[in-house]
């Protein structure tokens, strides 16, 4: 954990020196997310009670299981795991990536995203809404940013497991894949509409939704 910490802290100093925020300006000093909340705002509303854990997390420092269909596990320090983030348009990740796993291609509606390699070599890239692939593969001690929106991916291209370290410019960047988005949603996408999108047949369309349909 210990190798880990200069890391945390040039993400952290990345963010908060940014001059392009997701979200809105905070009003006040702090504002302790009440996760309990019914009130619906745009963000969370403020709790009374506050302490130390509301500002403390201790999940970067395991590794998120890899053994899943894509191989790899995102493991999430924002606001809802650390109420302290609310109003502050900060938060990070933890990437882990088994040998041959991939990080799908999704988006953050909501933040750009900027990774720092802790261990390993990976293929990333993003898509722009021209329709150009701006791609480059990265190693250890190497930084690569992703822009708000945009469809991305990261590949592990070793032959040993990967981590990398990920900051977004939200509190609650918000991830959409797009596999899972399309072919996984409830109520699900008409057949139809998929199958003539990606110029398939139907019975293509209900075999990628069974194997991404959420497991029961």
């Amino acid at each position: 954990m210990e190798k880990l910490l200069p890391c945390f802290a040039v993400l952290f100093l990345v963010a908060f020196t940014s001059t392009v925020r997701a979200d809105p300006d905070m009003l006040q000093d702090i504002c302790v997310a009440d996760l309990a909340s019914t009130i619906k705002i745009n963000g969370f509303p403020c709790k009374n009670n506050v302490t130390a854990d509301d500002f403390f997390f201790a999940g970067l420092g395991k590794a998120g299981n890899t053994t899943n269909l894509v191989g790899s596990a995102v493991t999430l320090a924002n606001v809802e795991k650390v109420p302290g983030l609310n109003t502050l348009g900060v938060s990070m990740a933890r990437i882990d990536y088994a040998v041959g796993g991939i990080n799908p291609p999704h988006t953050h509606p909501r933040a750009t995203e900027i990774v720092f390699v802790i261990e390993g070599t990976l293929d990333v890239g993003f898509i722009t809404t021209g329709n150009v692939l701006i791609s480059k593969t990265i190693t250890n001690g190497d930084v690569f940013v992703f822009p708000r929106g945009l469809v991305h991916f990261q590949k592990n291209a070793g032959n040993e497991p990967a981590l990398v370290i990920a900051g977004f410019n939200s509190q609650l960047q918000g991830t959409q894949s797009i596999a899972t988005t399309l072919f996984a949603s409830n109520p699900t996408v008409d057949d139809y509409i998929l199958a003539k999108a990606f110029q398939i047949d139907t019975y293509q369309v209900e075999a990628i939704k069974s194997k991404l349909a959420p497991k029961k």
